[in-house]
């Protein structure tokens, strides 16, 4: 009986490790974007201000979608890939409206790595940006502030 005790615990003991070591979390699929330090899960965020954006991926696809207060007409923004050897980064931006005023993308592994300006004209008040990031490897950043 003492035999079979120990060879009971032995296979559980076998099965859990078998379960809890060899996780796939570690080679998942990802991609990230974070706005102002936080991270984006759902979409509807709301920002005021300045915003600095930041993403990263494995070679995951997301989209991610906040809305931002611009009290102006325009919207001053820079974007760059600065580590990415595939995938895409895109960035829309609607205004108060719904009309597009930035609908702008990087590639991965061509020039240029970034770009920036002005915005097209729209209505002031609540805008909506929206991020794409498709089998995108690598890191990069963005930011929008009022524009003059």
């Amino acid at each position: 009986m003492k035999q079979f005790k120990r060879i009971t615990y032995l296979f559980i003991a076998l099965a859990t490790f078998s379960f809890t070591s060899c996780s796939d979390d570690d080679n998942a699929i990802t991609a990230e974007v974070r706005v102002n330090g936080t991270v984006l899960f759902d979409n509807g965020d709301d920002y005021n201000g300045d915003v600095n954006g930041d993403f990263t991926g494995n070679g995951g696809t997301v989209t991610r979608s906040f809305t931002w207060q611009n009290n102006l007409t325009t919207a001053d923004y820079n974007a760059d890939i600065t580590a990415s050897t595939e995938g895409s980064f895109q960035v829309v931006v609607t205004d108060a409206d719904g009309a597009i005023v930035l609908d702008r993308s990087l590639s991965g592994n061509s020039e240029p790595d970034s770009f920036s300006g002005v915005t097209s004209a729209g209505t002031s008040g609540t805008w909506t940006v929206t991020i794409t990031l498709t089998s995108f490897i690598g890191d990069g950043s963005f930011s929008l502030s009022e524009g003059n």
